[in-house]
């Protein structure tokens, strides 16, 4: 049963209640960025409860030893862990005495929370009746900044409401925290020095091995019923990483006493002294004032919605869930940094680790491309070509040579840091997914500019890869690519994986067609690069030696490309005649048990279907569609989106609208069980792809936009913007009829089920 507690409602996250056991779900649920730091909702006063406490820092990583039962030669020696961040948002309240906690209440009412989505805010309330019987009111409203990305804001207001009380707030700024996720339990922060002045702190910590430095600040203002006191702390306690101070302040009953909170980081990626950085930035913040931080917020989240909204009408659990998944995205990234990328948990959890999985190329982009600014995309391609030197070193740690690229499956900085053999070794599949985004960018911005700057020389990097790993086979005659692992990671070692074989062949192909069109259309780069990598013609038909005779395992009788050799070995028994007590399978049965059955993490030979769609006919998906589903139990966070588009195309709209509700509440609903270790990040921008590629019927052929929208039957329409040619293209989908209007210089030519319309700027096209 998935968990059903948020309320459905069109623009916020909404919990009514407070049970201790969904803290954790909701602090992840709850949580809030950026796009330069984030956190989970955690309770600013203490919480002797179950919680995992969670703030993060963009970029900031540490490099936690490898551990391993069997080293194995190549094993990356670190996994890049997420770290947690010093704790900016404590602050302890003292109520007549006594510590407000929420655990040991004598009564909880009332309790609230709401993440409101299209103003970027998250507020919580309740009331509390404390063990000295004191009743009160608490209203607190957080916020991070996205015009000043360094800062957040705390608002935290308390009413007592059956007695006068003495109330004392003790703020505080900590850098003594640790991971939940560590291999070893080390402290992954050196404390260097605390300061305080008047009403602001500041705490410098600097992490063990990366040496990065962070400066955590804070400062405190005191209303009473909404006018600003400004008493000095009476009380200041102060360690060797860590500074609380103590306000106290009496009140009536009914009336409310607040304390503000301005806190936040600067770090050493961005600043060369971040203490004096620190200073400045409180200063900033104190002058905009707490108002005028919130109307900013407000006003910025109006302008992100403006491009990336979809209006659902008919459906408000389908239009909450596509809301929250853009909403995620948008604090996760937002293309300010090309040092940055999307990490699969954002800032809301641990798990994983690094800083970018193939999931940004495979999808992200196509969200980030659609309503963004095209140099937002090309931050995420312009990542991946400065860390070229570390693809081609992480090869020839497994014994590849001559340039050849292997990007990481997990990294943070260009290093291979994922330690699972199967993974780091074999799932090599990710090299593909890179040279797609570059075809992707290209294909939809029109930019190629990127390619001849840039981007050939990772095609050349990757081809050269997959030139090598590839084995001539005397048996078939053929190319194989033995001992991977495809997109479904319950299968291991095995041999021609169908998708990773297309996605080889398609790799050296593309990279053959851009060496040509570079060589007759920018010579001068064509002169550099080649001069640069020493590429020669005799090496470029070594290469195409491969991919012309690349071997694809298929099956006659089934009429269809097997998953890889020996997948009709197995035992086929479909999903539907499973006990469902098994289910999932990850948490039920050994891994040996899940290798030696036909069971699918998630899409893996139809994700070739969904990358090379002009490549097959309707009639080929459909046959492999209604192969491979049933046998898919969609155990990854990125597998139901992908069948949702794949189904749409099919015309199957009540089973698109099924996985499409699957991805888009996957966290709000809880399908995997595991919703309180963070979100889906990655997996979001899949939610997005389902509805304007899935519903929507959108791709791009021969560089224009093609629609063939397909309505489920629960929603009455919905409108979108996407960022098309760096131009704004609106669609309003109904069941009857496609608008367009364009708020751009240049005209564009859109095909709807096949029919040209031409779209003017300023106009309305009604199809």
């Amino acid at each position: 049963m998935n968990q059903d507690y948020i309320i459905p409602d069109n623009w916020s996250i909404i919990e009514e209640g407070f049970e201790q056991d969904l803290v954790k779900s909701s602090e992840s649920l709850f949580s809030i960025g950026n796009g330069a730091m984030g956190q989970r909702a955690n309770f600013e006063e203490k919480y002797s409860g179950k919680t995992f406490q969670g703030s993060y820092i963009a970029g900031i990583y540490y490099p936690d030893k490898t551990k391993v039962g069997w080293w194995k030669n190549g094993y990356p020696e670190y996994f890049a862990k997420v770290l947690n961040a010093p704790n900016w948002i404590g602050i302890n309240i003292e109520i007549n005495g006594e510590n407000l906690d929420l655990t040991n209440c004598a009564a909880v009412k009332n309790f609230r929370r709401e993440l409101n989505m299209k103003e970027g805010w998250y507020h919580r309330s309740f009331l509390a009746t404390l063990q000295n019987g004191t009743e009160i009111e608490v209203q607190v409203r957080r916020f991070l900044s996205l015009d000043l990305d360094e800062v957040g804001v705390i608002n935290y207001q308390v009413t007592p409401l059956n007695q006068d009380a003495k109330i004392v707030f003790k703020p505080y700024i900590d850098a003594g925290v640790h991971n939940e996720d560590a291999n070893w339990e080390e402290k992954f922060w050196e404390p260097l020095h605390v300061k305080n002045s008047a009403n602001e702190a500041f705490v410098t910590a600097r992490t063990f091995k990366t040496n990065f430095t962070a400066t955590t600040f804070m400062h405190n203002s005191i209303l009473m019923n909404g006018k600003n006191v400004n008493p000095s702390p009476s009380n200041v306690a102060s360690s060797h990483d860590k500074i609380e101070f103590s306000y106290e302040v009496s009140i009536a009953k009914n009336q409310s006493a607040t304390i503000q909170k301005i806190g936040g980081y600067t770090v050493s990626m961005n600043h060369e002294n971040t203490e004096e950085a620190a200073k400045n930035v409180v200063s900033k913040a104190v002058s905009i004032g707490y108002d005028q931080l919130l109307a900013n917020q407000i006003q910025a989240w109006a302008k992100i919605w403006e491009m990336s909204d979809i209006t659902i009408d008919g459906d408000v659990k389908a239009q909450q869930g596509i809301r929250f998944n853009i909403f995620q995205l948008n604090q996760t990234y937002l293309g300010k940094d090309s040092r940055l990328n999307i990490g699969p948990k954002g800032f809301t959890g641990e798990k994983y680790g690094g800083s970018t999985y193939w999931d940004t190329e495979a999808y992200c982009i196509p969200f980030y491309m659609a309503t963004k600014d095209q140099q937002v995309a090309r931050n995420l391609l312009t990542y991946r070509y400065n860390q070229l030197d570390k693809a081609i070193e992480n090869a020839g740690k497994l014994g590849f040579k001559n340039g050849a690229a292997l990007y990481p499956m997990v990294t943070m900085n260009g290093e291979e840091c994922h330690n699972e053999w199967e993974i780091t070794f074999e799932e090599i599949h990710r090299n593909g997914a890179i040279a797609f985004a570059i075809f992707n960018y290209y294909r939809f911005t029109g930019d190629y500019s990127y390619i001849p700057e840039k981007g050939l020389e990772v095609l050349i990097g990757i081809a050269r890869f997959w030139h090598q790993r590839a084995t001539y086979s005397t048996y078939r005659n053929q190319y194989v690519i033995l001992g991977v692992t495809g997109p479904n990671e319950y299968e291991n070692n095995v041999n021609n994986n169908f998708y990773t074989n297309y996605i080889a062949k398609w790799c050296i192909d593309y990279t053959v067609e851009q060496i040509q069109k570079i060589e007759k259309e920018y010579s001068s780069d064509y002169t550099r690069i080649l001069n640069k990598v020493k590429l020669s013609t005799a090496e470029i038909n070594h290469w195409k030696e491969v991919a012309d005779n690349m071997y694809f395992p298929y099956s006659e009788e089934h009429g269809v490309y097997l998953q890889q050799d020996g997948f009709l070995d197995k035992e086929l028994v479909k999903v539907h005649d499973l006990d469902k007590s098994q289910r999932p399978i990850n948490q039920k049965w050994s891994w040996d048990r899940i290798l030696r059955s036909p069971y699918i993490k998630q899409a893996d030979t139809l994700q070739g279907f969904y990358f090379f769609e002009d490549h097959f006919s309707k009639e080929q998906l459909e046959k492999h569609f209604d192969f491979y589903e049933p046998f898919t139990v969609h155990e990854s966070s990125l597998s139901p989106c992908v069948h949702s588009i794949q189904a749409a195309v099919l015309g199957r709209m009540e089973q698109a609208y099924t996985f499409y509700l699957r991805t888009s509440r996957l966290d709000l609903d809880d399908y995997n069980k595991e919703v309180h270790e963070g979100l889906h990040i990655t997996s979001m921008a899949g939610t997005w792809m389902s509805i304007v590629e899935g519903f929507g019927g959108m791709r791009v052929k021969n560089e224009t936009l093609h629609f063939e929208p397909k309505i489920p039957a629960q929603w009455k329409g919905y409108s979108f913007k996407i960022n098309f040619r760096n131009q704004i293209l609106k669609v309003s989908v109904h069941a009857n009829e496609t608008k367009f209007s364009l708020e751009g210089e240049k005209p564009i030519t859109v095909f709807v089920n096949g029919k040209e319309v031409l779209v003017e700027p300023d106009s309305l096209v009604t199809v």
